[in-house]
C-alpha cells in the first residue's frame, strides 16, 4: 500500500504480525523472510524494554504493551495514507481511494449508486467496498481497514465517532395489491396470516421482531429465511409473501413500484438507527471526507 512510503519498516512488520497472529502468515503477506520479521520485532522490544508478543505454539498474541504499540502503528499508517491523499488532492481530487465497510442492506443499492455519482465528478478516485455483518463494520473502522462504516446500530461503539445518525424503523414490505396495503399501518399479527420472509434469528432486525412477538405471545413461521436483503425484497416483489425491512434497504424498489412499504404499529420497531461511522480522533483523507459529505446528504429519506 502507498502508506508504506512514509511508515517505519519495523512498525509495519510488527503490525502485520499483530494482525495475522503468525510470523509465517505475515511473512507470506509481506514477501519478507520470517527471520527478518523476528529481528525487527526483537529490535522494537529491545528499544522499548518490554515484550510485545506472547509466543504460543499456535501463534503470536499481543501483550498489553503490544496492544498500545499496535494502536499507535495503525494510526501512524492511517496518517501516512491521509498525507499522501492530501498531496494527491493538490491535483484536484483526481487521485485517491475511499474504503467502505457496509452492511448488506446498503451494499445492494445505495453504495453502488453513490460511488458512480461520486466518480462522475472525481474520475480518479477508486473505491474498496466490503459487505460485512453489522458487528464487523465497526471493527473494520477501528482497525483502519475501512475509512467509513455504514451500518445499523442499537448501542454506542468504542473508539467510533458517529458522523451521521438517523432513525431506521423496521417497516412492513408488501407486494403491490396486497390486502394489507389498504391499511396505513400494519401489525406483525396481521402479517403472520400471510406467507412471510424474514432475516435469520441472529440479525438485529429479526431480534427486534422476535422480541415484539414474544411480548404478544405471537409465533412467526417464515416460509423463507435469508441474510441477504435483496433476496427478501425480491421474494416480496415476485408475490411470494410479505417481509420486513428498513426504508433505506427498500427505497429504490418502493420508488419503482415493485414493493410497498408500511409502518409497523408494534412497539419497539423504531429502536434502531443508521450510523455513518469513522474512527474517533482520525482526520479522514480528502477523498474519503468528500465522499462522507455526499453520503450524509443522500442518506435521509425523500420528503
Amino acid at each position: 500500500m502507498r502508506r508504506h512510503l512514509l511508515q517505519d519498516t519495523a512498525l509495519r512488520y510488527f503490525l502485520e504480525v499483530a494482525q495475522s497472529g503468525s510470523l509465517t502468515e505475515a511473512s507470506a503477506r509481506l514477501h519478507v523472510a520470517a527471520s527478518a520479521l523476528s529481528r525487527q520485532i526483537a529490535g522494537l522490544e529491545a528499544q522499548l524494554g518490554s515484550p510485545l508478543f506472547e509466543r504460543h505454539p499456535r501463534g503470536m498474541v499481543l501483550t498489553a504493551a503490544g496492544e498500545i504499540l499496535a494502536a499507535h502503528a495503525r494510526r501512524t499508517g492511517l496518517d501516512a495514507e491521509r498525507a499522501l491523499d492530501e498531496i494527491g488532492a493538490l491535483q484536484g481530487l483526481r487521485a485517491g481511494q475511499v474504503r467502505l465497510a457496509t452492511s448488506d442492506a446498503f451494499a445492494n443499492e445505495l453504495v453502488p449508486r453513490l460511488c458512480v455519482e461520486f466518480q462522475r465528478t472525481h474520475a480518479g478516485i477508486v473505491f474498496g467496498v466490503q459487505s460485512l455483518p453489522t458487528p464487523q463494520v465497526s471493527e473494520a473502522v477501528r482497525s483502519g481497514a475501512a475509512d467509513i462504516g455504514l451500518c445499523f446500530s442499537r448501542a454506542p461503539q468504542k473508539d467510533i465517532q458517529v458522523a451521521h445518525r438517523q432513525s431506521a424503523p423496521v417497516l412492513a414490505l408488501l407486494p403491490p395489491g396486497h390486502p394489507l396495503a389498504r391499511a396505513p399501518r400494519v401489525t406483525l399479527a396481521r402479517m403472520a396470516q400471510y406467507p412471510l420472509g424474514l432475516p435469520p434469528p441472529e440479525t438485529a432486525v429479526r431480534q427486534m421482531v422476535d422480541i415484539a412477538c414474544s411480548r404478544q405471545g405471537l409465533r412467526l413461521a417464515p416460509v423463507l429465511e435469508s441474510n441477504h436483503a435483496k433476496t427478501l425484497l425480491n421474494f416480496v416483489a415476485h408475490g411470494g409473501g410479505v417481509s420486513v425491512s428498513s426504508e433505506i434497504s427498500a427505497r429504490h424498489m418502493v420508488a419503482e413500484g415493485l414493493v410497498l412499504a408500511r409502518p409497523l404499529a408494534d412497539a419497539g420497531m423504531d429502536l434502531r438507527d443508521i450510523e455513518v461511522q469513522t474512527l474517533a480522533g482520525r482526520s479522514l483523507p480528502v477523498a474519503a471526507q468528500a465522499f462522507l459529505e455526499l453520503l450524509t446528504q443522500r442518506l435521509p429519506a425523500p420528503q
